[in-house]
């Protein structure tokens, strides 16, 4: 589906800002929820505020989120964006000033933190390409065979975290998604446990964030977490033991009773 995106009503224009000459700026776009905006364009982008960046002129992927999350994105590196404002953001449009559309800029993309001076500043030379598309209701992430067996395995042998341990109850929600196990320990303390057949810091990022939230329930703080996995990568380790978050390694074949270890030679 292709649809060009309207602006608002026009506003008194502000002062210009590095990389960033304005003559005159128009109200952030405002997205359906579940929609996302495909630009292609020849575009450079600077980043200023606590840190400043700057990406010289080349062809870019821009995806602007409903969330108000921007993404700059190039042909190469993965997945990963060569820049980007995280939610909660704000983007304006504003057309060139005299310098600016002399210099070939034909917009000017200013998307500014909700929360800090943080600003990312794209000067669109070219659009190639402009398109929202409905993503629709997302289901989440589901887990593959091995991870979900695993959850089921340690939420019925919840004692492999440790002697006295209870399982409150699987899949237990937050707002940003649920969390594989929540448990307490000997002492009555809550637990959260996040399981992965591969530990890596992605991760360790998603349990922080579950953390962040659940210790702001009087109910459950204080909330400690286990970061569990068949094999949890060095840097992950790191990341998680420095956030006071303890590592477990599972063994899914003893798990399983297909391994007895007591039969082992080594």
């Amino acid at each position: 589906m292709r649809e060009r995106m309207s602006a608002g009503p026009a506003e008194p224009a502000g002062p210009a800002r590095a990389g960033c000459p304005v003559a005159d700026v128009r109200s952030g776009f405002q997205l359906r929820s579940s929609t996302v905006r495909l630009v292609i364009a020849r575009c450079s982008v600077d980043y200023a505020g606590r840190l400043t960046a700057h990406l010289p002129l080349a062809t870019r992927l821009l995806m602007v989120k409903a969330d108000g999350s921007v993404l700059v994105h190039s042909d190469g590196g993965s997945y990963k964006p060569l820049n980007w404002m995280s939610p909660p953001a704000k983007l304006s449009v504003a057309t060139p000033d005299e310098t600016a559309a002399e210099a070939g800029v034909v917009e000017v993309w200013t998307v500014q933190s909700a929360k800090t001076d943080d600003r990312l500043i794209v000067n669109l030379h070219e659009v190639l390409h402009d398109s929202t598309h409905e993503l629709g209701v997302d289901p989440g992430l589901v887990k593959d065979g091995v991870e979900a067996h695993l959850q089921k395995l340690l939420a019925e042998q919840v004692e492999r975290l440790g002697e006295g341990w209870s399982l409150v109850r699987r899949e237990y929600m937050t707002a940003i998604g649920p969390v594989d196990l929540l448990v307490r320990d000997s002492g009555g303390a809550s637990v959260a446990v996040e399981i992965k057949r591969r530990g890596e810091i992605d991760g360790v990022e998603q349990l922080t964030r579950y953390l962040e939230l659940m210790n702001r329930d009087p109910l459950l703080s204080p909330v400690s977490g286990v970061y569990a996995a068949q094999e949890i990568k060095p840097q992950a380790r790191v990341l998680a033991e420095d956030r006071g978050i303890r590592c477990v390694i599972l063994d899914y074949d003893e798990m399983r009773g297909l391994d007895d270890v007591e039969t082992r030679l080594f």
